[in-house]
């Protein structure tokens, strides 16, 4: 065998072992752990069908574990309401997960918190949409300020992230 073609077979095969290495670690952080509480929970998340975000945030739910079920409507100002979600505390989807409403963006470490204490309200909101927070681009500027509600509207501070 010629010197070159030993050469080429060398860089052939550190490619492609570090190519099998990217490969099983892009898989390795898309798994999610092991020890997650939020492994095998079910949750709905309404959405209208022109939002890109809530499909991110979707994507984010499920590699965090959770079963999602997506039921896309046309009018989320009737699923908000439906929930006893208040106008000050909207955002652009509603997910439902162990009789909670979850509002907007929320990181999973808030719903993690929520579902493990299951305290005596209605959901968690994080309003608007921030850039940097779960599915929405960009940066985290600032904490993530978590209000928690209950059925008569009152909004709370619950978390800051």
């Amino acid at each position: 065998m010629s010197v070159n073609l030993v050469k080429n077979q060398r860089i052939l095969w550190i490619v492609a072992g570090v190519a099998i290495a990217i490969i099983l670690l892009v898989v390795k952080i898309n798994q999610p752990s092991g020890n997650n509480p939020l492994r095998g929970k079910v949750a709905v998340v309404y959405r209208s069908v022109t939002c890109g975000c809530c499909e991110n945030y979707i994507s984010y739910l499920r590699r965090a574990g959770v079963q999602v079920e997506e039921k896309i409507t046309a009018d989320m100002s009737v699923i908000k309401k439906q929930f006893g979600v208040p106008l000050n505390l909207n955002s652009c989807h509603t997910t439902i997960m162990d009789n909670y409403v979850v509002e907007g963006h929320v990181p999973v470490e808030a719903i993690q918190k929520l579902v493990n204490e299951k305290p005596n309200i209605v959901g968690i909101a994080l309003p608007a949409m921030p850039a940097g927070s779960p599915g929405m681009p960009g940066a985290k500027v600032g904490t993530f300020d978590i209000a928690s509600f209950t059925t008569a509207g009152v909004a709370s501070p619950y978390l800051s992230l």
